[in-house]
């Protein structure tokens, strides 16, 4: 039989007072997870308390239950097992309201645009090469300044080498659209110091470039895409010792980032033989024009409407990975066929997570390593 939830069973508790409250949470930690049941805690004086989070085909406001006459108030979800889901609360007092992270819940992700509480939900685990690891000899990063004519602006990109570095040899190059974000949210420099350490990704250069206008810069812009082919790659091939060819050219980018990515290798198809996509902003309309996304995805729509008229090759391999609980699972699962039609081979995975810094840092292994393998993969695979 089933044991009974701890929340049932703090429920059926006599006497229920505040000091049993006391202890049980001191047991605990927050949210409670028992197999696929979550349960999330609130205490505190309140009128009403929900649970807000971003899980596509789900009520983004799920309201929690008093116990009581008890300062706690509790909500069970079912997550299945895998998931990762970044939340806050909403309580209101009278006529105010306010949102924010949950109190009780000390684990917390943070992005450019804030932070959020995070459940983690049964069987998922922070894959351990997202840490830095005391064995693993760190790379170096250094900085380049570009002065690029197309964008009208200099940009400062950060220039990872790996620990081995050496002019003699010549390294595969991997160039990141934001740049700044992936080392800040996602953990980049330690990732890929563990996996070249452990063999699954050869050593490789990676350039980690950050946009002046983002919106601008990375919707099927022209000039970006320039910048990234016909300045970037010239001076970082002056620079330092690289593949010349496009088997050793790889773009990579989440969202937005995603997007600059395909439009560009799309501008410039003979100059990269790979593209690393997470959760590609690639948003279409199949009638009329309306896409919901506001004027910042209309360059964006039109790009996408236009290639899926007329798919074509722009790189020989595409690693693409897109979280199932963002709106986002749609446009790409449906770009999948399109792309392989198109005669490029493409690895695709699925998270059961969100639209998050975190989840595209627990791809990367899977991305980087099929991209660019290191002899462990060749050996293994």
């Amino acid at each position: 039989m089933a044991r009974q939830l701890a929340i049932h069973r703090l429920r059926a508790r006599k006497p229920l007072d505040e000091n049993a409250i006391d202890r049980f949470l001191e047991r605990h930690d927050v949210p409670i997870v028992e197999g696929e049941k979550c349960t999330f805690l609130f205490r505190g004086a309140a009128d009403e308390v929900w649970v807000r989070h971003r899980i596509v085909g789900q009520p983004q406001q799920v309201p929690m239950r008093r116990m009581g006459d008890t300062s706690l108030w509790y909500v069970i979800l079912e997550l299945p097992a895998g998931s990762r889901v970044e939340y806050q609360l909403e309580v209101r007092r009278g006529e105010h309201y306010e949102q924010g992270n949950d109190p009780l819940n000390p684990r917390v992700a943070n992005s450019p645009v804030g932070s959020s509480s995070v459940c983690q939900a049964s069987g998922y685990v922070e894959p351990d090469w997202s840490f830095p690891d005391p064995e693993a000899r760190p790379g170096e990063i250094i900085d380049l300044a570009v002065q690029s004519r197309a964008l009208r602006r200099e940009n400062v990109c950060r220039v990872y080498l790996p620990a081995r570095f050496r002019d003699t040899h010549s390294y595969p190059l991997l160039i990141v659209h934001d740049g700044d974000d992936y080392l800040g949210y996602a953990s980049m420099k330690p990732v890929l110091d563990n996996l070249i350490h452990r063999l699954d990704v050869a050593e490789a250069i990676v350039v980690f470039t950050s946009p002046g206008d983002r919106n601008r810069e990375y919707a099927n812009s022209a000039q970006h895409a320039r910048f990234v082919a016909k300045e970037l790659v010239p001076r970082l091939e002056s620079e330092f010792p690289l593949l010349s060819k496009p088997s050793g050219r790889c773009l990579m980018g989440a969202s937005f980032g995603a997007v600059a990515s395909l439009t560009t290798a799309y501008r410039y198809p003979d100059v990269f033989g790979s593209l690393l996509l997470q959760s590609g902003s690639f948003v279409f309309t199949d009638i009329g024009n309306e896409h919901g996304g506001g004027e910042v995805f209309d360059p964006v729509v039109r790009f996408m409407n236009r290639y899926r008229a007329a798919p074509r090759k722009v790189a020989d391999r595409l690693f693409v990975s897109c979280g199932i609980y963002e709106p986002l699972i749609v446009p790409n699962r449906s770009m999948i066929p399109v792309f392989e039609g198109a005669g490029m081979q493409v690895r695709y995975v699925e998270a059961r997570d969100g639209h998050s810094w975190e989840d595209w840092r627990d791809r990367l292994r899977d991305g980087l390593s099929w991209i660019y393998p290191g002899p462990q993969k060749y050996v293994y695979e």
